[in-house]
């Protein structure tokens, strides 16, 4: 049961933080963010927010920057949209799942063509 609530909250965190960037957020260096995965400690009292850049290539880190600079701002917000008791501490993580799976598809396309086998087996 536990793990419902938090696959719920982790839900509800991850809705209402892409909806703060994308509405309310002021500082320009968050334009382009965007929420990807939010894991949430089994307390609940942390929040690990996964984030990814749309569009242009940017500096990662001056949007990580941005972004822990926005957290006390989004924590409030968050905290007050959702009414939980708790409000998780946000850390915000960039995601490298995307960049990792392309390389791997990368490595794997480049070992078929070494076999000389085009197709998918």
């Amino acid at each position: 049961m536990a793990d419902h609530r938090r696959e719920r909250v982790e839900h509800l965190l991850r809705a209402e933080l892409a909806s703060l960037l994308l509405r309310d957020a002021k500082d320009p260096r968050l334009a382009g963010a965007t929420i990807s995965a939010v894991r949430l400690t089994p307390d609940l009292r942390e929040a690990r927010v996964f984030f990814r850049l749309l569009g242009e290539s940017r500096d990662v880190a001056d949007l990580e920057r941005a972004l822990g600079r926005a957290t006390p701002f989004l924590r409030a917000r968050v905290g007050r949209a959702l009414g939980l008791r708790v409000t998780p501490t946000l850390r915000f993580t960039y995601d490298r799942t995307p960049d990792t799976a392309r390389r791997v598809d990368e490595l794997l396309q480049r070992a078929r063509e070494e076999d000389g086998d085009e197709g998918p087996r």
